[in-house]
Order: C-alpha cells, then sequence, then structure tokens
C-alpha cells in the first residue's frame, strides 16, 4: 500500500460522509430558515416550535433519501473490502 493510495484513500472517504451528509444537512438548513422566518414573522418564541418541524424534515429527508445513502455507503464498503482482500493475496 503506498501513499498515493492511503490520500485517495482518505479523499474517497471524505467524498463519501459529504455525499450522505449532505441531504439530510440541506434538509435541515431549509427548515431551519422557514422556521426563523416564520418565527420572526409571527414574533412566536416558542422551543418546541422550531425542534418538532426540524425532526420531521430530517425523518422525512431520511425516508426519501435513505435508499440512495444506503447504495452510496454499500458502494464504498464494497470497493474498500475489495481492495483489502487484494492487498491480502
Amino acid at each position: 500500500m503506498d501513499a498515493n493510495y492511503i490520500l485517495y484513500l482518505g479523499r474517497h472517504t471524505m467524498e463519501t460522509a459529504l455525499l450522505m451528509s449532505a441531504p439530510l444537512l440541506i434538509a435541515c438548513l431549509l427548515s431551519g430558515l422557514v422556521i426563523s422566518i416564520f418565527q420572526t414573522v409571527t414574533s412566536l418564541r416558542d422551543s418546541t416550535l422550531s425542534m418538532v418541524p426540524r425532526l420531521v424534515v430530517m425523518g422525512i429527508a431520511t425516508l426519501w433519501f435513505g435508499n440512495w445513502m444506503l447504495q452510496i455507503l454499500i458502494q464504498f464498503s464494497t470497493e474498500v473490502f475489495n481492495q483489502i482482500q487484494s492487498y491480502g493475496q
């Protein structure tokens, strides 16, 4: 295993982590923005009003993008284990 492969694996790991977390982070960001605007317009400062919709949006986003995220993770894991197997021989 050379240094170039270790750098490639580190970069590929970071890209995979970013791909898997991006849909959930974007959904949380957008829901937080909408909730903040709603709270500013209506002058409501209830903490449950900001937390419960975010949790609901995160759950919906997980259900919506979960299959895609699992496919990305399985593809990455398969690639890593195949590389480990090839170095073991």
